[in-house]
This record gives C-alpha cells, sequence and structure tokens, in this order.
C-alpha cells in the first residue's frame, strides 16, 4: 500500500493543512461544494411557429426545434416534468413587414403560446422575448428611417408589443432590443394597463457577438443587410455595462441578464457584486453548438462539460441560467 511521505524516504510530511483531504470521495467533495447548480434556476428558450403538429429541428443546433404551439406545450410539459420552472419564448411569425406588425398581434404565435401554456400548465413560469427582429422583413431589431433604427418610435412598439404578451398572461416580459428607455416605457405601459404584477427582465448587458448566429438561424431572424453594434454593446466594455445595468435597474427592471454567458463571466460576477439584483445569464445559441460539435465528434464528454458550462455561471454570479440544455442538465441534476 502506497503510503503519503516525501518520496519514499519514510517520513511523513508534515503540512499544516491537506486539501486533498476535502476531495477524497463524492460525498466529501459534495459536503464542501461551494456552488450548488440547481434544476430551479433553469429557463429552457423555445421557438413557436405558427401551424399544427410542427416540430422542425435547427440544423445548427441539434436538440433544439421551432415549434408549433401545440408542440411547444408537449415540449414544456415535458421540461417542467424534469424540474425545469420556466420557459422562455420567441416567435416566428407566418409574415413579416416594415413595421414588425405581428409582434403586438393577439393571435400571433408567442401569444396563442403563452395562452395555451397557462392553461396547461399553470404552475410554470412564462416569459416572453419582446424584440422585433424576428417580426421585421429587414431583421432588424426596430423601425428604420433609411438604414437606421429610429429609437424612440422602436420603444412605442416595443412597449405594445409587452403589453400584449402580458395581456396573454406572461409571467414575465423580457425586453431584448437594447433600445435606450425601452424599460421604463414598458414598465409604464404595462402599469397603466393593470399589469403592475407582470415582471421585467432587462437583457441590460447584451452585446454585439459572433455567438448569436445558430440563433439567427432558429429566429429566422439574421439581418437583411449591416449588424448591430449601434445598439448592442462593445464586446470590450464592462464599465459601460454597468451603467447600462444601473439604467435598467432605475426604470424598473426586475431581473438584469448578461448576453452571451461564457465569455462575459466577468460581467456577471461585476454586476451581481455591484447590484446584487437577480441576475440572469443567457448561454447562447453558438455556446450551445460548440459544445454539440465537439461532443458529435467525440472531442468532450458533453454531459461533464455541459455541467461544468453550467456551473461556472452560477459560480460567477447568475441566479437564472437560460439555456438550450435546460432539460438535458435538469435530468442530470435530478
Amino acid at each position: 500500500m502506497a503510503s503519503d511521505t516525501d518520496g519514499g524516504t519514510g517520513t511523513r510530511l508534515s503540512l499544516p493543512r491537506r486539501p486533498r483531504r476535502l476531495r477524497r470521495t463524492e460525498a466529501m467533495r459534495g459536503l464542501v461544494r461551494e456552488t450548488r447548480l440547481s434544476r430551479e434556476s433553469l429557463v429552457y428558450p423555445l421557438f413557436v411557429c405558427e401551424g399544427e403538429g410542427v416540430r422542425r429541428e435547427v440544423g445548427s443546433m441539434p436538440g433544439v426545434f421551432q415549434l408549433s404551439v401545440d408542440e411547444a406545450v408537449k415540449e414544456a410539459s415535458a421540461a417542467h416534468v424534469e424540474g425545469v420552472p420556466g420557459v422562455l419564448l420567441f416567435g416566428l411569425p407566418a409574415t413579416k413587414d416594415l413595421d414588425a406588425s405581428a409582434a403586438a398581434a393577439p393571435d400571433a404565435p408567442v401569444q396563442r403560446a403563452v395562452r395555451a401554456l397557462r392553461k396547461a400548465l399553470p404552475e410554470l413560469i412564462v416569459m416572453t422575448d419582446v424584440c422585433l427582429c424576428e417580426y421585421t422583413s429587414h431583421g432588424h431589431c426596430g423601425i428604420l428611417q433609411g438604414e437606421e433604427i429610429v429609437n424612440d418610435a422602436t420603444v412605442v412598439l416595443l412597449a405594445k408589443t409587452a403589453v400584449s404578451h402580458a395581456e396573454a398572461g406572461a409571467h414575465v416580459v423580457a425586453p431584448s432590443d437594447m433600445m435606450d428607455g425601452r424599460v421604463g416605457a414598458i414598465r409604464s405601459a404595462l402599469d397603466r394597463a393593470g399589469f403592475d404584477q407582470v415582471a421585467i427582465m432587462s437583457y441590460a448587458a447584451k452585446y454585439c457577438s459572433a455567438f448569436y448566429g445558430p440563433f439567427r438561424e432558429a429566429a429566422d431572424s439574421a439581418p437583411q443587410f449591416g449588424d448591430r453594434r449601434s445598439h448592442q454593446m462593445d464586446p470590450a466594455n464592462v464599465e459601460e455595462a454597468l451603467r447600462e445595468v444601473e439604467l435598467d435597474l432605475a426604470e424598473g427592471a426586475d431581473i438584469v441578464m448578461i448576453k452571451p454567458a461564457l465569455p462575459y463571466l466577468d460581467v456577471i460576477s461585476r454586476v451581481k457584486t455591484r447590484f446584487g439584483q437577480p441576475t440572469a445569464a443567457y448561454h447562447v445559441s453558438g455556446e450551445y453548438a460548440m459544445l454539440k460539435a465537439a461532443a458529435a465528434n467525440g472531442w468532450i464528454d458533453e454531459r461533464r462539460a455541459m455541467l461544468e458550462t453550467l456551473t461556472s455561471l452560477s459560480r460567477a454570479g447568475a441566479d437564472i441560467i437560460i439555456t438550450y440544455y435546460a432539460r438535458e442538465a435538469a435530468r442530470a441534476l435530478a
């Protein structure tokens, strides 16, 4: 039997502390674990489209589907049984136009899905993405004047859309557009309409990222020209993120979100430390797709890599983790 000595001399090292004592067994490691990833923190994004019986896999996101309302209810039900407490809905309308007119329509996919989910799953937390990129024919996040997004006109439409989601029964609306002043406008519009109990989860620090590519396939929301650098944040900036979060909290945000997650762990940590408010991290499509691709090639252990990744978000300070891995993570954590 090997002995714990100084290399074979027979003399035991005299050490004031032996950290390995607390790593020897899984039970011991669990006892002293500092960060505990929980199913209760998971939110599952769903892409809702028109039709019935539609379950169309997204090519760049294995295991993720565009779902008709009936299929979205089935998927959310299965996730809820597995311990996922909430979903975040994105809509794929049948038609798009310059003014994103379908975004606030009561019979649009998101609004219909909210009503169906509230009826079928009363305990499920239903969140809705409030943005216009999925509804505009040009794929940008707002109303255009030439090739420039007009901030204030866009905010008016975002507030109208948020109210339509609340009317359908959404518990949380999540503006993701990064327009100035949209949180305050949405809060005022919700309160005036009698929805003072509907919460706002603001995409407060949403970076202009290369990791959104697969999402744009899933949501059919790629811009037809240009990019989103005029409103999404520069990846080099963190002090700006803190200012954005501070503004959104002052305007009435109940939860603030950092997006993407993994390249911005420092931002998550600083936001949580600075403000101490409920903080979400969105583990985005590109981050998910990379793990899936590496796993498909046999380069990583997918389950371990997934849990390690999601744990890092929790360790950084995220209270809420929005991830396409929500179901797989919930099963692993059961």
